[in-house]
């Protein structure tokens, strides 16, 4: 076992591990680390505690010390530089005519270097913007290209669902998401109703989609026939958190609905793995 100390350095960014020094840490509290950028400032997550070696990548560097009021002040100071450098650099962008969309700017906590984030549909030659920037800012300058997905983890903003969006609040890293999520919860293939503010599947559909899958291959499909105790029927609903299935039974006569507990009825288990993935394939094309 390992004593850690967990900090991140933004809100809903990435755990890292430390090791911890001969303080005591809390959580909220300022630290000040070591980074392959330089030193730098975070906020501890997780106190002190053991964890298995297995779960760290050695050697784990040392937090340097807790951070100061003086630390504090450097980082509120840097906050409130960021506007202006983002005016200017959207200036020198629009100036040099270069088709890129700047998203955020990021200033060292030392103060000699500022990132500049932004967003473009193909390689952008900045060269000559870098040149123009460092004469301006008098610093190192450092222009990272994004996805449409981390503009949204770097702005935030409000989801579908009227809450902060997952990726910026309590999502450290971007999960893998597909359409066939959508399909096996049984959700609208609507665009509009399945993608978050980036215009991608939303994040969230990966979160119990381990439950739907295995749901899935357990109930009949919506419009297949099914054998249940009281004959011959066709589904025209499964709700797979209750594992019951409705089923419409015709006779010559009349027409009845029944529920059944999914253990109940005899049905064909799935399609074919190629059919699966020839209808994905459909899917997809709605979605794009």
């Amino acid at each position: 076992m390992e004593k850690i100390v967990g900090i991140k350095f933004k809100n809903g960014g990435k755990l890292y591990y430390f090791s911890p020094g001969k303080d005591k840490y809390e959580e909220g509290m300022g630290v000040i680390v070591e980074t392959s950028r330089g030193v730098e400032y975070a906020t501890v997550a997780v106190p002190e505690r053991l964890v298995d070696e297995s779960e760290i990548v050695a050697p784990l560097k040392p937090i340097i010390r807790i951070a100061t009021a003086k630390d504090k002040a450097q980082v509120a100071k840097n906050e409130e530089k960021k506007p202006n450098a983002i005016k200017t650099a959207e200036e020198k962008i629009a100036k040099h005519g270069l088709d890129m969309k700047l998203v955020d700017c990021e200033f060292t906590f030392d103060g000699t270097k500022v990132i500049f984030y932004f967003t473009a549909d193909g390689r952008v030659d900045f060269r000559e913007l870098v040149k123009d920037l460092s004469s301006v800012f008098r610093l190192r300058i450092e222009l990272r290209q994004i996805g449409i997905r981390d503009e949204i983890k770097l702005l935030g903003g409000l989801a579908p669902c009227g809450r902060e969006c997952c990726c910026s609040s309590c999502m450290p890293e971007f999960k893998k998401v597909s359409i066939k999520m959508a399909k096996n919860q049984g959700l609208s293939l609507n665009p509009g109703k399945i993608s978050g503010l980036c215009g991608r599947l939303m994040c969230c559909l990966a979160y119990e989609n381990a439950y739907y899958a295995d749901a899935c291959k357990k109930t009949p499909k919506v419009g297949s026939e099914v054998t249940s105790p009281k004959g011959v029927g066709t589904v025209v609903n499964v709700n797979m958190l209750t594992m019951k299935v409705k089923v419409k039974i015709e006779d010559k006569e009349s027409c009845s609905y029944h529920d059944f507990d999914v253990n109940e009825l005899k049905f064909k288990k799935s399609n074919k793995p190629e059919d699966d993935d020839k209808i994905d394939e459909e899917l997809k094309k709605i979605i794009d």
